[in-house]
């Protein structure tokens, strides 16, 4: 009996995702376990296996790389040797002309124009463009919402560039952070003298060297210990303070903002959290990070200072109620009791949502990393 390969759901709130292709071809043999083909949603593209064996029979109008699927949409079948194909409706959407009656010596004619998407269909008629005469993309021309948005941006002289999954989901939780919550930004500034020089330590001696970033979620760590309501949430019948402190640590890359998450941290040495943070940056900027490493963390930082940014407003990444923005390293001149001399000066920036914390609870939090950033070996070992 024919196996049905659907699209799965890869999150709760998913609906729908990208098609990113195939990674086995029509009429190959199929184990369980072998990859299929790859799904992006959210943040994420995931290798989607296989749970059963036959032969991959894929259709040959099915969804194109690029393409959008919803979720249990239909993609191909596994079968048993010398087994029917079965038939896989896809949906085809063609727009049928009125009928136009000639003179009576004439027979009524029927105008077919080139088919669109629905999508596509509802793009065009919310920016006024007429699609007759486009080229269309899909499969057989077809028309898709990319080739209208195209036919906008070439009609004023400049380009497009269509929002992809990732972008989308990342415009979505931004907005949420300044419009669910109420944010608050505290600014401090802190000597990082001692810090840097700890870090060139262990340059110097040829270990594992810890990034800036890495001493950073370690020692906030140390101070969420103390400050537990700084990775609380907003729940509606109470605040839910979690037990464990999973730190995200933003990572740039070019297909947008994203964040994985270290576990545990409060419970890793700084080796552990070197290994881990370098392993996950890998597969973040190689593509291969799952959602489940993106999801659940407890607390944010977000490390602007490699770009040259002093100080800036981070947003908060619901359900979490705080993040925490690290800016650049400068040498400055500071006052030592009655002299003038040069320090290693880091500002750090903490946004929190203050219908979780007040304004004090979240200082406090911010007085206590600065003091453990100021003198960090002793904490290190804690």
């Amino acid at each position: 009996m024919a196996t049905t390969i659907i699209v799965p759901r890869l999150g709760w709130s998913m609906e729908e995702g990208t098609f990113a292709g195939w990674l086995k071809v029509d009429g190959e043999r199929i184990k369980p376990g072998d990859v299929l083909f790859v799904l992006e949603s959210d943040k994420s593209a995931e290798e989607i296996e296989s749970l059963d064996a036959g032969i991959l029979r894929i259709p040959p109008d099915g969804p194109q790389p690029g393409d959008k699927v919803t979720v249990g949409q239909v993609l191909a079948h596994l079968l048993a040797e010398g087994e029917a194909v079965p038939e896989i409706h896809v949906e085809k959407t063609v727009e049928v002309a009125s009928v136009v009656i000639a003179p009576p010596i004439t027979s009524p004619t029927v105008q077919r124009k080139q088919a669109i998407s629905p999508r596509a269909r509802r793009v065009a008629r919310e920016l006024g463009i007429d699609c007759n005469g486009l080229t269309g993309s899909g499969r057989n021309g077809r028309i898709r919402e990319r080739d209208i948005r195209a036919a906008t941006a070439g009609s004023s002289g400049g380009r497009l560039i269509p929002h992809t999954n990732i972008r989308r989901t990342i415009a979505a939780r931004m907005v949420a952070g300044v419009t669910q919550a109420a944010p608050v930004t505290l600014t401090t500034k802190f000597d990082a003298t001692n810090l840097v020089a700890l870090r060139n330590q262990f340059k110097a001696a040829d270990e594992i060297i810890p990034s800036f970033t890495d001493l950073i979620v370690k020692l906030t760590a140390v101070a969420l210990r103390q400050h537990p309501l700084l990775q609380a949430q907003w729940r509606d019948d109470g605040l839910f303070v979690p037990e464990r402190i999973d730190i995200a640590v933003a990572v740039d890359t070019e297909a947008g903002l994203l964040v994985p998450v270290l576990r545990a941290v409060n419970n890793q040495t700084l080796r552990q959290i070197v290994a881990q943070s370098r392993e996950l940056i890998e597969q973040t900027r190689a593509g291969r990070l799952s959602a489940d490493q993106m999801r659940d963390a407890t607390f944010t930082i977000t490390n602007l200072g490699g770009v040259g940014i002093d100080a800036f407003t981070p947003i908060l990444y619901l359900p979490q109620c705080a993040v925490l923005g690290v800016g650049r390293i400068v040498r400055e001149p500071a006052v030592q009791g009655d002299r003038i001399v040069p320090r290693d000066m880091l500002t750090l920036s903490l946004t929190f949502d203050h219908r979780v914390v007040d304004g004090a609870p979240a200082a406090q939090f911010l007085q206590t990393l600065r003091i453990c950033l100021e003198q960090p070996a002793p904490w290190l070992i804690a």
